[in-house]
């Protein structure tokens, strides 16, 4: 009996989470990271944030912008990105790929390549948690900047 109840309550939320990534659909979103691993010496904890805004180009594909602010050692950093988004509809697992500008206090920019793997949870047609892994790879100073993190978001698509 519990295994029937697991299968339908997937399957239900299987298939509202698919009306999320259509075509024309508009994505506004929020995200805490932190816990971050670093390659080198900056592996310090961190914490920052994140918004973005995006709009869905085709089904299942979905083009975003984003800005955040991070904090690291007393060090501030400002970033601005574009990206891609590739949701797979039959659960809501997403991968992204995204090139970021930071600006480091006081002078150090940095530029980066962020491949990362989420999973949105639906908790109702419009708004969803979204947990992902991500990997900041900095693209002039590889082993001073790249690091490993996570980051909890939530996500209003409309």
């Amino acid at each position: 009996m519990k295994k029937i109840i697991l299968s339908l309550l997937l399957a239900a939320v299987s298939l509202g989470a698919s009306a999320q990534f259509e075509q024309g659909t508009k994505y506004v979103g929020a995200s805490m990271t932190g816990l971050g691993l670093g390659y080198s010496k900056n592996s310090d904890f961190y914490i920052g944030f994140q918004a973005n805004a995006g709009y869905f180009v085709s089904d299942g594909w979905m083009l975003y912008g984003d800005i955040g602010f991070e904090s690291q050692n007393g060090e501030c950093s400002v970033d601005l990105g574009v990206a891609g988004r590739y949701y797979m509809q039959q659960n809501g697992l997403y991968f992204s790929g995204a090139f970021k500008y930071k600006h480091i206090d006081p002078w150090i920019n940095v530029v980066y390549l962020t491949p990362e793997i989420g999973y949105c949870f639906y908790l109702n047609d419009h708004v969803s948690i979204e947990p992902a892994i991500f990997c900041d790879m900095s693209l002039n100073h590889f082993k001073d900047f790249t690091k490993l993190g996570l980051k909890v978001g939530f996500g209003y698509y409309f």
